[in-house]
């Protein structure tokens, strides 16, 4: 009996230690992001102050912090929120996309942070403006998947680059989807419809090969485009798009989590910041040793990349454009999943 005691305490203390070091990584990243706010509340280093400052924004509420909290962090969050709100950020239709050049990537990270934060400003008068801002933002997001041509497959259901764009990719699909499953969850009604054509393209993203529409390699994963072979961002993205449409239990979901057990993923992958948010997301909806394999690989290389003064360096050439704003608010994002404290986070 005393040897087993033994163990399980030297297990629990090994496990306080990790979780106390993901915590004080955490720490030092808000930290960062504290520090290189701007006087007009805004958070970037690069481009995209709007988006990147909603990113931020998330990564305070997912570390636990809200906007009506008397601390530095809750300060902070509360000028950031006041600037994203401005009304020149957000044209006549809706659009967020257009202000700070960042397109309907920007709207859809803009719009998914204004749905998690329904409820949460600092007064009536913040959540006043935050619930209008986001209703213009949502139809608009209705609005452009209804742009492409119903007839074609490889289209339909999705959204690109802008809102009239008549084609679609995974990549910006992934990020209008959080939004609707955010925005429905905050009690803003989205159509049956909008996920169910969602859904249909995301299945056309899957690579794989089919018999009367049925999977016959399961074990594959999600491409950029239709026809495309599948990568790790688009792989992860995909999975958690099929997640946050219900698609829990799916054949491309259990195949996109089998091929992401089998792929160890590198500091210097391509989009890693990107990739490793939806990465820790979709596997830990996914549960069990998906859960615990993610966790152990984001952790490990998140901790051993994190400069000395809290940040993380995106080292590929399309994320180091983004600056290390983008990369900081993405790291939090990506250690704090389970954490629970954002509503996207949960089933």
């Amino acid at each position: 009996m005393r040897i087993v005691l033994a163990l399980l305490l030297i297990s629990f203390s090994a496990f306080a230690e990790e979780k106390d070091k993901v915590d004080k990584s955490i720490e030092k990243a808000i930290a960062y992001l504290l520090k290189i706010q701007k006087n007009d509340g805004s958070i970037y280093d690069h481009k995209h102050p709007v988006t990147m400052t909603s990113l931020a924004i998330m990564a305070f509420a997912a570390a636990g912090h809200q906007p009506d909290d008397e601390s530095k962090e809750g300060k902070s969050m509360r000028k950031a929120l006041d600037f994203v709100l401005l009304e020149k950020h957000q044209d006549s239709n809706g659009y967020f996309g257009k202000a700070d050049r960042s397109r309907m990537y920007g709207h859809g990270i803009i719009t998914l942070m204004l749905s998690e934060m329904v409820g949460m400003g600092l007064d009536k008068k913040q959540d006043e403006l935050i619930r209008k801002r986001l209703e213009k933002s949502i139809q608009l997001i209705l609005w452009s998947q209804k742009q492409k041509n119903k007839n074609d497959k490889r289209q339909y259901g999705g959204w690109r680059y802008e809102p009239n764009s008549r084609d679609s990719d995974l990549s910006i699909t992934v990020w209008q989807l959080m939004s609707l499953r955010a925005s429905n969850d905050a009690g803003l009604a989205v159509p049956k419809e909008a996920i169910d054509d969602a859904v249909e393209y995301l299945k056309e993203c899957y690579s794989s090969t089919r018999k009367n529409k049925r999977i016959t390699n399961r074990k594959s994963a999600f491409g950029y485009t239709p026809g495309r072979s599948p990568a790790f961002a688009m792989a992860a993205a995909g999975m958690l798009a099929m997640q946050v449409c219900g698609q829990y239990d799916a054949d491309e979901t259990k195949g996109a989590a089998d091929w992401l057990m089998s792929k160890k993923i590198s500091y210097h992958e391509k989009f890693f910041f990107y990739g490793t948010y939806y990465f820790a997301q979709s596997m830990y909806q996914r549960g069990d040793k998906y859960a615990e394999h993610a966790k152990k690989q984001v952790e490990l290389l998140l901790l051993k990349n994190q400069q000395p003064d809290g940040s993380w360096e995106p080292k590929n050439g399309e994320e180091r454009n983004a600056g290390r704003s983008y990369a900081t608010a993405m790291g939090v994002l990506s250690l704090c999943v389970t954490y629970h404290y954002l509503p996207i986070y949960q089933k």
